[in-house]
């Protein structure tokens, strides 16, 4: 184990350590991730974090749960990359209703080094307006890393999805192995890394665990973990899967609170289709990040006036931003 990392820092985990805080019982799960939550959060903030589609469809991936892959008929017309204007326009509207991170995907097996030049433009706008910045676009290069590095860019993200194990039964076209190299690319130069997965992906407990532990055991804890649920599109492989059920869901969560006590765990997509007390578990849990806005991508969000009536319930308030607090 590194030895600059806090005693409560642990990246040495094992798959049996991680499946017994699994088969908790449900409330000593929760009591133990509310507690190391409260180490190094306050439990009553959420980060509130915007995502922004500036290049949509058409990607060639085989992403079976993706509605923006060119293999799949959803009925998605691919766009071309947005004007630098419109992104920072998206920006500052995103900024104005609260958020404190603007994150931008574009749906590509990996940027063209012709749309470099665009990208760390829209980094730079995005950074000269206060707000944190992060970009998912596929797999990097070292050198295209550094690049969106120099930019000012603070996070990227990129999902290593399900298991190693069940992977291959998810998506054929790029390997686990090309996943952890391109964050290996972006750890190197020196951004943070925004890393997680979708559950419902038909994956079983034991690939659950597997994914936790893959994550927890990383050089670095990624600065954010996305804990989405599946949202089912008609026309990808996987429109019929089973929901996970949202126990489960937040049993990972708080699973991912207690192995990664540092990093930002983002309650991600799905959150339309799970109901208040569902997400106020997954707050307990120790969730204390979600996405604001209308859309994920291509996927629906709840409205703005639904997550404020749901924070005044529960007592919750928006924080600020992580990096400006140091």
């Amino acid at each position: 184990m590194p030895l600059d990392l806090p005693r409560s820092v642990r990246t040495d985990w094992t798959r049996e350590e991680i499946a017994g805080l699994f088969d908790l019982p449900f409330s000593e799960l929760l009591f133990r991730a509310a507690n190391i939550h409260r180490e190094t959060f306050d439990p009553t903030e959420i980060e509130a974090a915007q995502l922004l589609s500036i290049k949509t469809g058409g990607c060639p991936e085989d992403c079976g749960y993706c509605s923006q892959s060119a293999k799949f008929d959803t009925g998605l017309k691919a766009s071309k990359l947005m004007a630098t204007d419109e992104v920072l326009a998206d920006a500052k509207r995103a900024k104005e209703n609260g958020a404190t991170r603007f994150c931008m995907g574009a749906a590509w097996r990996s940027p063209k080094e012709r749309d470099m030049p665009a990208l760390t433009e829209m980094i730079r706008g995005v950074k000269e307006m206060g707000l944190e910045t992060c970009m998912t676009l596929g797999m990097l290069t070292e050198t295209q890393a550094v690049a969106l590095k120099e930019a000012g860019l603070d996070f990227y993200n990129h999902n290593i999805d399900t298991s190693e194990e069940h992977y291959s039964e998810v998506i054929t076209t790029r390997t686990f192995k090309d996943r952890l190299e391109t964050l290996e690319a972006v750890r190197k130069s020196g951004m943070q890394t925004c890393c997680g997965g979708i559950l419902g992906l038909g994956e079983t407990r034991a690939d659950r665990v597997s994914f936790v532990h893959t994550l927890a055991t990383l050089p670095e804890h990624p600065g954010s973990v996305p804990i989405n649920a599946l949202v089912q599109i008609e026309g990808t492989p996987l429109a019929m899967a089973e929901p996970v059920e949202p126990i489960e869901l937040v049993r990972t969560i708080a699973v991912c609170r207690i192995t990664m006590p540092e990093s930002v765990v983002r309650l991600s997509a799905g959150r339309e289709e799970m109901s208040d007390e569902t997400q106020a578990l997954a707050f307990l849990a120790g969730a204390n990040s979600i996405f604001v806005g209308d859309a994920l991508l291509t996927t629906p969000n709840p409205e703005p006036k639904s997550d404020a009536a749901l924070f005044q319930k529960l007592g919750l308030k928006p924080a600020q931003s992580s990096l400006a607090q140091g």
